[in-house]
């Protein structure tokens, strides 16, 4: 039971990590953190990303313009660029450390292999969790500010307001499983730990199991 559970410990930490960081790399390349549309202009809508900027017709017609400059941006914008390549930057570490601590379990037996393997795993772990940190840091900053600015009275209701786009929620489900994928890593290492010593339990009580063919040998003479 306990190999089975870190068998799929380790599985599933790998695969929410995998997803985990594709789901990082599409929120910071998608150009859709934040959607505009107006009633004057109701063929058109904008979306606000972090390199660029698109206006989007109802003829499927997209046209983007990049940012001139980095210090030009708005402060939450440059904010959510910076953590958002540090997020990518932490998972993909993340999981370098992960992939060999699993490797570990199945190539090699031995005491050191083992506590190796609880290393790299720990070690991918705790930067899966402080990859979560990173990424939920700048979607939900910006989502806050955009829910600020939505229900600002002192701004005319004619004024179009920004809202939230596909972006924010791709962030969050990398936020979530990166996380997730962090307690599973550390979860395992807490279970390899009974796990090996069970282990060397059960080779003793094989090792002792011959002591008694003797005994009952002589119970027949």
């Amino acid at each position: 039971n306990h190999i089975l559970c870190t068998v799929l410990l380790k599985s599933e930490s790998v695969f929410f990590s995998l997803t985990a960081c594709l789901c990082s790399l599409v929120t910071l390349m998608m150009p859709r953190w934040l959607t505009l549309s107006t009633e004057l202009l109701p063929t058109e809508s904008f979306q606000l990303g972090l390199w660029e900027t698109c206006v989007v017709q109802d003829l499927g017609v997209t046209e983007c313009r990049p940012y001139d400059s980095l210090l030009g941006l708005p402060s939450d914008i440059r904010l959510a660029r910076i953590l958002m390549c540090a997020t990518l930057g932490t998972g993909l570490i993340g999981l370098l450390f992960a992939i060999p601590g699993i490797y570990l379990v199945n190539s090699c037996r031995r005491t050191e292999s083992f506590e190796a393997k609880r290393t790299l795993k720990m070690l991918g772990g705790i930067f899966s969790v402080v990859t979560g940190v990173l990424g939920l840091v700048p979607v939900s900053y910006v989502a806050h500010l955009t829910v600020l600015r939505f229900f600002d009275e002192s701004v005319p209701s004619v004024v179009p307001r920004w809202e939230f786009g596909d972006a924010l929620f791709f962030g969050w489900t990398a936020g979530g499983l990166h996380l997730a994928a962090g307690f599973l890593l550390v979860t395992s290492c807490l279970f390899l730990q009974d796990e090996t010593f069970s282990l060397h339990q059960s080779i003793v009580l094989n090792r002792a199991r011959p002591e008694q063919s003797p005994r009952r040998r002589t119970e027949y003479v």
